[in-house]
């Protein structure tokens, strides 16, 4: 289960993902936008790591394989995309790297569509699944 303050930090990365798209548009490189998210998370005062390393240990022994998050902020995995369409291997990737940093909170923004694309998830450790968080469901897994 996620708190308030869990949701709310999900919320806030919505936000800057709106002010970058309403700002620069649709079209551009993955890379642009990156940058234009660093820098209105800046701006907002918002503490984020970029581009942060996710390594996986196997028995105690760290794998030599990492991975690169664009944006990792209060335990959340964030994943930018500038593609016409979200397909299930950008899914997976997210799912990937949420796994790896053992987090239970991603969000994908996909920044090439017709309007802004965003992809909220929440990793049900009890039911070992991720569950897409939208308008309808999102109050199930946030505590009182």
């Amino acid at each position: 289960m996620l708190t308030a303050q869990e949701y709310l930090d999900i919320y806030q990365l919505v936000g800057v993902a709106i002010e970058v798209y309403n700002t620069l548009g649709r079209g551009l490189s993955e890379a642009l936008y990156q940058e234009a998210f660093a820098l209105e998370m800046n701006l907002q005062g918002m503490d984020a790591e970029r581009e942060k390393q996710l390594r996986l240990s196997y028995k105690g022994i760290m794998l030599d394989k990492s991975y690169y998050a664009d944006f990792y902020y209060k335990g959340v995995v964030v994943e930018l995309k500038a593609i016409e369409e979200i397909a299930s291997e950008h899914r997976a990737q997210l799912f990937n790297y949420m796994r790896i940093a053992q987090q239970d909170r991603g969000i994908l923004f996909n920044f090439g569509e017709k309007s802004l694309r965003t992809e909220r998830y929440y990793f049900d450790k009890e039911k070992d699944r991720f569950v897409l968080l939208t308008q309808k469901n999102y109050k199930n897994y946030i505590m009182e």
